[in-house]
């Protein structure tokens, strides 16, 4: 999403998760995505990326340029991480019985969360950042792991239908990502 909101031209292979090829171990000793490779630089953590082509690509800026702000949108992206991209995780990788706390606990605590999507236009912020870019993924997939807000949140779906209609979202998405079951838009449009 990131290169779309700064017209970055890059070639993107999308690979198979559970059988990375030979040629991404070499560079990935994790083996995951997404690996950015830049000339010689190859990175393999989604956040580092992100502020990487933050700074190589100045313009727009989707960080902000004040360090306090900086370090505050960082702290919000790890407690995103922490608190429920690992809850993410552990659904996607559990049966549907086992993932059933987990989905319940990340259906919580977004819903707990709600008031901070609608204090401002942006995740806490009055301009779309690499927070919002965090963010617009794991919202995507919500309704595909049997989560569903519509009925408990205005302000979650508000904020994520704003994030969905962004050109660079729609154009970041691969082709599995558009073919998620149970339609996001619709789930988050009523």
């Amino acid at each position: 999403m990131v290169m779309y909101e700064k017209g970055i031209t890059a070639d993107i292979e999308f690979v198979d998760p559970h059988q990375p090829p030979e040629d991404l171990l070499e560079l990935n000793p994790y083996g995951t995505s997404p690996t950015l490779v830049d000339r010689d630089l190859v990175l393999y953590d989604s956040w580092i990326i992100m502020e990487y082509l933050d700074e190589r690509f100045p313009h727009p800026p989707l960080h902000p340029m004040d360090p306090v702000c900086r370090a505050r949108a960082r702290m919000l992206v790890r407690r995103i991480d922490q608190d429920w991209y690992s809850l993410l995780e552990e659904i996607e990788k559990s049966d549907k019985n086992t993932g059933a706390r987990a989905r319940k606990l990340l259906r919580e605590s977004l819903i707990a969360a709600s008031p901070v999507f609608g204090a401002k236009p942006f995740f806490l912020s009055e301009e779309f950042s690499l927070v919002d870019c965090s963010l617009a993924p794991l919202l995507w997939r919500l309704p595909s792991l049997g989560i569903d807000l519509s009925r408990q949140s205005v302000d979650i779906q508000r904020y994520a239908s704003q994030l969905f209609e962004r050109a660079a979202f729609r154009a970041s998405l691969s082709e599995y990502e558009r073919e998620l079951p149970l339609v996001c838009e619709e789930l988050f449009a009523r």
